[in-house]
């Protein structure tokens, strides 16, 4: 009988690697600490619980990275993919998900493979034989982070992640707010108005941005320090760096059109998205934070729109734990001090959960061609998947490497025909060369 393949986490990257692995056949174990070990984010003990956000990003195949990114994980029969298309909520050209449905999903699909079984309970060092795959993501157990950091010779790099609010949909003021997707984006009326929007005039984005500046903030503990990850920024940073920031980021007012003064064109926009499928809670898009509770509430309540808001959770941070990939794992995503061990999803140095979740499935590809006695490369760097795992196994400078989400700056240059290069011809280039690439390594 083929040997199993131990597993240790059993978020997103980890159900994904289990999934792969059992339907190439081969046993496989999955060890989550949770429910006996909690996390501070954590709500459940189900699989790839979606703490932050609701959303997978950007469905597009032709013009997005990570559109692309979902095509390929599609493709290769991805779990993830898979429960997200059953549990889809409007959220006009992003693959958003009902949470709760989407994670209970998850588990009862690998609850149900045979060749799946779970092993409960914190595994604190790293094993010395077997096969296995660590995808303990962010919250990786101290005790876990310490023999990890004691086998690479190296302290663990780490970064703050922050959650974004939810609010519950009944407390919006929707004689001030209204929905729409921006550039009324989707092709149903559902897609069109996914989003609910709070316009602000410069006046009260101004009376905002003093008042986020000014508000209480959670301290770090001693020794810790403040390594943001860009793509994730807290609120309050990005107005550190300047009144204007949030105006081009999250707050951004194009391609929206107040229905309740049409005539009018808000200086400033916050957005909540769907968060799940009764339409009951929406969070607040890009805001994730520091700002201590008491805080939050004075802040987010100034929002027009969100005077009498309820908030079904308030946003948070924590430590974000991942390593230097590019000194640390060869292509196949194995430890080079021990080839035994892979490592997958966030931690390999990847964020978001489209990319961690595509990390566990090359990882558990990879592990399961192994344990059948075959050798399995990585897909070709034209493809997202080999894009990214290229990248953060070798491509990346690893005196500078932080976390990256999926782009096509990672991708091979293109030649767009007849010599064009602007992007509405590049991005479809690169998209049909990575399906046509990606088929081909699936079919190898």
């Amino acid at each position: 009988m083929t040997e199993p393949v131990h597993i240790v986490g059993a978020g997103l990257a980890g159900s994904e690697a289990a999934w792969q692995i059992a339907r190439a056949g081969v046993p496989v174990v999955i060890h989550e600490m949770r429910p006996a070990v909690a996390t501070f984010a954590h709500r459940t003990s189900d699989c790839a619980e979606m703490v932050c956000s609701n959303s997978f990003r950007s469905d597009d195949d032709v013009m997005n990275a990570v559109g692309q990114l979902h095509w390929e994980m599609r493709a290769a029969d991805g779990l993830i993919m898979a429960m997200a298309e059953r549990h889809r909520l409007p959220a006009g050209g992003a693959l958003a998900v009902d949470r709760d449905a989407f994670s209970a999903s998850v588990t009862a699909a690998l609850r149900a493979e045979p060749l799946v079984s779970f092993a409960p309970g914190e595994i604190t060092g790293l094993p010395a034989d077997g096969h296995w795959i660590i995808a303990t993501g962010p919250l990786t157990s101290d005790a876990l982070g310490r023999a990890i950091a004691a086998e690479t010779g190296a302290e663990a790099l780490a970064f703050f992640d922050a959650i974004a609010p939810i609010v519950h949909a009944d407390t919006i003021d929707m004689d001030i707010a209204w929905r729409q997707s921006r550039y009324d984006k989707g092709e149903t009326e559902e897609e069109r108005t996914a989003y609910i929007n709070c316009p602000m005039d410069r006046t009260q984005y101004d009376a905002f941005i003093d008042a986020l500046l000014a508000a209480e903030k959670t301290e770090f503990h001693e020794g810790e320090t403040a390594g943001y990850f860009d793509g994730c920024l807290p609120i309050e940073v990005m107005a550190e760096r300047g009144r204007e920031t949030l105006r081009f980021g999250p707050m951004k007012p194009v391609g929206l059109t107040n229905a309740h003064r049409p005539e009018e064109k808000p200086y400033a926009v916050v957005q909540l998205r769907r968060d799940n499928a009764l339409g009951t809670l929406y969070n607040i898009v890009g805001f994730q934070t520091k700002m201590k509770y008491g805080a939050q509430t004075d802040v987010f309540k100034s929002i027009p729109g969100l005077q009498s808001a309820r908030f079904a959770r308030l946003g948070g941070i924590h430590r974000n734990t991942f390593l230097n990939s590019p000194t640390l794992l060869d292509e196949r995503m194995r430890l080079r001090s021990r080839p035994h061990l892979r490592f997958a999803g966030q931690i390999t140095g990847v964020e978001g959960y489209v990319e961690s979740a595509a990390m566990g499935l090359l990882a558990g590809r990879m592990a399961a061609a192994e344990a059948l006695g075959r050798d399995l490369g990585p897909p070709p760097g034209t493809t997202s998947m080999g894009a990214l795992v290229h990248h953060i196994t070798g491509g990346a400078e690893a005196k500078t490497f932080q976390p990256m989400n999926v782009n096509f700056g990672l991708f091979p240059p293109i030649e767009a025909r007849a010599g064009r290069r602007g992007r509405k011809d590049r991005y479809p280039a690169y998209t049909e060369r990575a399906k046509t690439d990606f088929s081909q390594w699936l079919a190898g």
